[in-house]
């Protein structure tokens, strides 16, 4: 039996872990690491949920983590035996939770078919399905400020052009945000240097590619001076935001917040051809999953069943479309003239045709954790470039080695 890899504080006990104290057969607990801006569709999918006729007495009790924290909280309360119901998230960690034995298959309690072929392959392990689709995509996609950008670079060359002369004319901070520090971020990049982080549950790390990925990053940041010097998420967004970047890669879940933050001025592309190299980027893709806590007891799952068929019901998948901006996973929703006639959702699928699906395999989490901080030894130029990716595949190695002991 593989072990658990878990963080120390996995093995202390968390207030944060308890149950509501109405939990009973009628309550079901929702944990999710959505943005903020996300949160009012899923509680009015709820609400709806709770009103239909027969739900009285139901209760849909939501909860949001930030993403670290949520993978730390559940695999705390999944050991102490007090997990949410539901977790809402990406397919990045399934895997993880799969093997471990904190969700459930759910091969024959839904009908899968109904739903995009690579979005269910995404959430695929050894044969099994462990989650119900959502959405399909959560990739990463260019934005840009029609205040300053007329219309998208299509390479990396005219973009790095615009930078070079006109964001100097409108007196930007820098030209271009991205969260450097996070690897999901640097996967595009590295699939248009040819490469990719794992090969089947074999990392990739230590490649050619993945050191070109990696003074890619450099140039821009140092010698370039495109990208701010030091900057999270919340940074990218604020300096985007702010009219201070002309330009920010980020995901499809913040189409949303940024055509109401900045109307006709809001702009979206694929993320440019990688001029050196003649390649797209290739971001992950995968979707948004409802994964079932494999601590649910089974007088909820008739409801649990009925409020996931609810939520990725075609009427609903066309809503969250319309408030999110986010791709349907239900194969009959893609079609909706609702979607197939909107420019957003057409820019978003040449996005995620350019795109690899994301890996489920257990072992992408030592590649997320080894690759985060090498990365960032690199970028702060603590470590050399060839050091640090040496390093980043003999670290994985190592945690994957202790994963499976």
């Amino acid at each position: 039996m593989k072990k658990i890899y878990l963080l120390p504080v996995l093995l202390a006990a968390c207030a944060a872990c308890a149950r509501p104290a109405d939990d009973n057969s009628q309550t079901i607990v929702v944990w999710e690491q959505e943005d903020a801006q996300v949160a009012p569709y899923i509680d009015s999918v709820f609400r709806a949920f709770e009103g239909l006729p027969g739900n009285a007495g139901i209760k849909i009790v939501r909860t949001h983590y930030q993403t670290e924290d949520l993978h730390q909280q559940f695999q705390a309360a999944s050991l102490a035996g007090v997990p949410p119901d539901l977790l809402l998230g990406p397919s990045d960690t399934a895997g993880l939770y799969a093997v471990s034995g904190f969700i459930t298959p759910l091969d024959g309690l839904f009908d899968f078919s109904k739903f995009n072929g690579p979005v269910v392959e995404a959430i695929t392990l050894d044969g099994r399905v462990w989650g119900v689709p959502v959405s399909n995509g959560n990739h990463l996609m260019m934005f840009y400020n029609k205040k300053f950008v007329k219309s998208a670079p299509k390479t990396t060359d005219e973009l790095f052009s615009f930078c070079s002369k006109d964001a100097k004319r409108f007196k930007l901070d820098r030209c271009i945000a991205f969260d450097m520090g996070e690897p999901f971020w640097l996967m595009p990049w590295l699939g248009a240097f040819d490469g990719w982080p794992m090969e089947g549950k074999k990392p990739t790390l230590d490649t050619q590619a993945m050191r070109d990925a990696i003074n890619f990053y450099l140039d821009l940041k140092y010698e370039k001076k495109f990208v701010p010097m030091e900057c999270d998420y919340n940074c990218m967004d604020s300096l985007f935001k702010e009219n201070k970047a002309a330009f920010i890669i980020n995901g499809d879940w913040a189409i949303s917040g940024y055509q109401k933050h900045f109307g006709k001025d809001f702009g979206l592309a694929v993320i440019p051809k990688l001029s050196a190299t003649g390649r797209w980027p290739s971001p992950m893709v995968s979707g948004q999953y409802f994964m079932i806590s494999s601590g649910l007891k089974s007088e909820k799952m008739g409801i649990v069943k009925r409020l996931l068929e609810f939520y990725t019901s075609k009427e609903n998948q066309v809503r969250q479309y319309q408030a999110l901006t986010r791709l349907p996973a239900l194969k009959e929703a893609a079609f909706a003239k609702e979607i197939t006639s909107d420019d957003v959702s057409r820019i978003s699928l040449d996005q995620i045709l350019k795109g690899r699906p994301m890996p489920m395999a257990t072992e992408i989490r030592a590649v997320w954790d080894s690759a985060r901080n090498y990365l960032g030894l690199a970028m702060n130029k603590k470590m050399d470039v060839d050091t640090a990716v040496k390093r980043m595949q003999e670290n994985t190695d190592k945690k994957i080695e202790e994963m499976n002991r």
